[in-house]
């Protein structure tokens, strides 16, 4: 997947692939990354310690509830509206949050979490692991295809 960049004037236009970069170093326009990325799921860069994955949710989609045993999160909603659910156990979420465009959700290990899109747009978002949760190169392009990779893990 490609899509042109212009970041200023003045700067010239850039084409930029959609896939799993790491772990060579890289600069990358995230925002408007995450903004092209129409999949559920693209692994933008994997390292050895950090992984950055672009999201695209579709109205009145889930990530679905998941916990990490030994993996923060960090999530940051760049546009679309949702809400965020977590907890310490699967039926005791007592975090319940409104998240829209500019919101930041951080999720310790081990803590129960999932983002419903509850808009009529896409929900688009990019997630930070630390350390790595999917294999270099993931790209699922709908949800049902990252419940079928999950499973046959």
């Amino acid at each position: 997947m490609y899509y042109r960049y212009c970041p200023c004037p003045g700067r010239p236009e850039q084409q930029f692939a959609l896939k799993d970069y790491g772990p060579e170093p890289l600069v990358v326009p995230i925002q408007q990354a995450t903004m092209r990325n129409c999949y559920f799921r693209t692994a933008l860069w994997t390292g050895e310690h950090l992984q950055v994955v672009l999201m695209s949710l579709k109205a009145g989609e889930e990530i679905g509830l998941e916990v990490h045993p030994s993996v923060d999160q960090f999530i940051r909603i760049e546009s679309g509206q949702g809400m965020v659910k977590m907890g310490n156990a699967k039926d005791n979420l007592t975090l319940v949050k409104r998240v829209g465009s500019n919101d930041a959700i951080l999720v310790p290990a081990g803590t129960w979490h999932n983002i419903i899109n509850t808009g009529n747009c896409p929900l688009k978002l990019y997630t930070i692991y630390a350390p790595p949760e999917h294999p270099r190169g993931t790209i699922h392009k709908t949800k049902e295809e990252a419940q079928k990779a999950e499973q046959n893990a």
